[in-house]
């Protein structure tokens, strides 16, 4: 009998340029940390990382310059300045690099001092900087100041070098072409252009190196598929016995009708949804040395079979629960080498481009998974799974030991409240000093009080969808909130002091201008009345997973992308055309909009009526003036619910005992004074009222494990005083209802 020998695989797993610049893009680290869990070895790489601070350096900038002449390449005047100041960007590039991986901090003072970079056509924007940094430090505006140098760099680039570069996508419009794969193949047939050689050199030295016999490319964004083939391509070539597998956000939304078999001249396999089991599967296969695979068992996997491609599921291998998947691991990458930049002025998109933040998720899926915009057919929408409190916990603290970082970005659909009411908890029990913000649905459960725990315990900023602004659309989209529900619950998170973000849509089928107009009006409130920070308008978008993709006609949208069928073979597969039942040209709005709220995030131009934001006639709307500001007045539900828990934010009182005289009557009382961070206060109560609440207020400390309900403080207070609704109701408890006790 023929003895079988299994080999031990070992993967490299990496993310293709480019994604972002701040920190890593977490597939590759998520998918390491279940490796781990299985002893599978593996190394990952951000190949994007790696070709920018290539690029971006003394050296990458003389190569870029000794390739261009002044006859041969500029054609503006905005890049023949850039090559006339070459020798100042050569001069300065390691510098300004240092200064935004946060190695050189003093450099600011230079470069402030708006004498230090060369300056093009991105600095035209300056006559902003003081109305976005006037209140803000000298780090922040050097920041920005040093991102337009390297916008105007890269400008230079995309006109004289590779038309496709861009910071946070690559060829991104190869990657957008929907359906056919002949203009990527076309274009991968042509010779690596010279951001490619950058790559390829890079890529070369780490397959060396590494010696993988599992080559995994994760593939997040259309921006990253070109180099993510350009990279499969080239060890396809070089090293044809590593096998290559594609997974990753861009297969799993528009690669699931794939039959274009010039696909596996370049991958081996593409895998679709949540990777940890198909991955498992592969690195199984590629052990044995020959591998049947006509036999082999697989997890939602295509790959090619007789010239054809197939898609195997065979496998009853189940997926691991969320429990099972191990804490991400950011091993191998270059932590301190990211970069943080400023692009834009705007707070929440500043988050994502500036700082180092690790990422986690509450729970796999949606809990809501309704909204009719979005792909809630898909397994990582629709397979609702959270992770426990004290797991999440457990993971943060795995990462801030690997990592030095306590920053997290929670990478939810929608984070669920009682999760991150759990969470929160935690945080504080075991006393972690961490950052935290997430994407979050704008529900009635945000109360004040919960949003008060959730910045206690580190949270600084939520984002969630407003949408579009508009009762009538909000039920159309299935979105589970009003509008009057949005305003209360941004209120409550902006005065527990964490930021709020809305994204905003238009152009959502049906939509008429009115509602357009009204939306608007709606987000000039929200912002007026101080209760949003941060905005951000997207076009409607249909998409073939989503039910208005599925089923456009009741949604008054009719399709003009052809159908698949009549297609022969098949690449992409999302994005679908449409036209509006109405026959709106919702474009037309878009330059409006985004000049509108940029307004009204710097807090100016409430007073101006809408029209001035448009060169076209739309009507006046028909939203009260005082819509939001009325809905914030109105009061709150003052019934607390027997199952309420009751948390203490605060500490231990220091406790006097006093006696109080009138009309030839005394009685004990008590002075309970408590010190928060910010001051100190006291109250004073009955003895009897005071020993109770000392020892009440120690049991439902939030640093205790157990918590408990109001219902259950109610009985214990009735045990030796009656009317505990008089008590609670009292302005000694009022008080300590304003500096941490929490009704949740």
């Amino acid at each position: 009998m023929q003895k079988i020998f299994l080999l031990k695989p070992k993967l490299f797993l990496i993310t293709p340029p480019f994604t972002q610049l701040n920190t890593p893009y977490p597939a590759t680290a998520y998918i390491k940390g279940f490796l781990n869990t299985k002893n599978i070895e593996s190394v990952q790489a951000d190949l994007g990382i790696d070709v920018i601070l290539e690029l971006f350096s003394k050296e990458g900038l003389e190569a870029i310059f000794s390739q261009t002449t002044i006859s041969d390449k500029p054609k503006t005047t905005n890049a023949r300045r850039i090559y006339a100041l070459k020798d100042e960007y050569i001069k300065t590039i390691d510098s300004v690099i240092a200064f935004l991986q946060g190695k050189n901090p003093t450099l600011a003072l230079q470069i402030c001092q708006e004498d230090f970079l060369p300056e093009a056509s991105r600095f035209a924007q300056l006559e902003e900087l003081d109305w976005a940094f006037g209140t803000m430090g000298t780090q922040d505006k050097a920041k920005h100041l040093a991102t337009l140098y390297l916008e105007d760099i890269s400008d230079f680039i995309v006109e004289c070098i590779d038309e496709n570069f861009g910071f946070s996508r690559y060829a991104e419009r190869l990657g957008r072409s929907a359906n056919s794969f002949d203009e990527l193949y076309e274009a991968l047939q042509q010779e690596p252009t010279y951001i490619d050689s950058i790559l390829l050199s890079i890529l070369k030295e780490k397959i060396e190196n590494i010696q993988p016999t599992l080559f995994l490319i994760s593939v997040p964004f259309p921006g990253n598929l070109y180099s993510a083939f350009r990279s499969a391509q080239w060890v396809k070539k070089h090293y044809p016995n590593i096998k290559i597998s594609m997974g990753g956000g861009f297969p799993n939304t528009e690669l699931r009708s794939l039959s274009d078999p010039r696909v596996f001249e370049f991958f081996d396999y593409i895998t679709l949804d949540d990777g940890e089991t198909p991955i498992e599967l592969l690195c199984n296969l590629v052990s044995n040395p020959a591998p049947l695979e006509g036999l082999g068992e697989f997890k939602r996997t295509f790959l090619l079979e007789d010239g054809k491609v197939v898609y195997k599921n065979n496998s009853t291998q189940p997926d691991y629960k969320q429990s099972q998947v191990g804490t991400p691991d950011y091993s191998d990458l270059p932590l301190d080498k990211y970069i943080s930049v400023i692009e834009i002025v705007n707070p929440m998109h500043r988050m994502w481009s500036d700082g180092r933040w690790n990422k986690l998720t509450m729970a796999h899926g949606c809990y809501w998974g309704k909204c009719t915009f979005c792909d809630i057919s898909l397994d990582y929408i629709k397979l609702y799974e959270p992770v426990a409190a004290s797991l999440l916990c457990d993971r943060m603290e795995e990462m801030i030991a690997q990592t030095g970082e306590t920053g997290f970005h929670y990478v939810d659909e929608a984070a669920p409240p009682a999760l991150m009411r759990a969470l929160a908890l935690e945080i504080l029990r075991r006393k972690l000093s961490v950052t935290w913000w997430t994407n979050i649905r704008f529900e009635k459960s945000f109360t004040a009080d919960l949003c008060l725990l959730l910045k206690a315990s580190g949270c600084i900023a939520v984002s969630g969808g407003l949408e579009v602004a508009s009762d009538r659309l909000l039920k159309l989209i299935d979105k589970g909130v009003t509008v009057e529900q949005v305003a209360k619950v941004t209120r409550n998170f902006t005065e527990a002091g964490i930021m709020v973000h809305a994204y905003l849509m238009y152009g959502y089928p049906t939509q008429t201008v009115q509602e357009t107009v009204d939306s608007l009006e709606m987000v000039r409130q929200l912002f007026e009345a101080g209760v949003l920070q941060s905005g951000f308008w997207h076009q409607f978008a249909m998409t073939a997973h989503s039910p208005v993709g599925m089923f456009p006609e009741q949604y008054g949208a009719v399709p003009t992308s052809p159908p698949l069928e009549g297609l022969g073979v098949v690449f992409a597969n999302n994005d679908i055309q449409f036209i509006d039942s109405t026959g709106i040209d919702h474009d037309k709005f878009s330059f409006g909009l985004k000049k509108s709220l940029f307004n009204y995030m710097h807090g100016i131009c409430f007073d101006y009526d809408l029209q001035e934001w448009f060169d076209f006639k739309i009507p006046k709307t028909k939203i009260g003036p005082d819509f939001i500001y009325d809905a914030l007045q109105k009061d709150a539900n003052f019934n607390i619910k027997p199952t309420a828990k009751i948390v203490w934010l605060g500490g231990k009182p220091t406790v006097e005992h006093f006696t109080k005289s009138k009309k030839g009557n005394s009685w004990e009382m008590l002075s309970l004074t408590f010190h928060d961070k910010k001051e100190s206060f006291t109250i004073q109560t009955s003895k009897n009222e005071g020993e109770w609440l000392v020892e009440i207020l120690q049991k439902i400390s939030v640093s205790n494990v157990k918590t408990y309900s109001f219902q259950e403080i109610k009985a214990d207070f009735e045990k030796q005083s009656e009317d505990f609704e008089l008590f609670w109701y009292s302005k000694p408890v009022n008080t300590l209802r304003e500096f941490g006790l929490l009704v949740l």
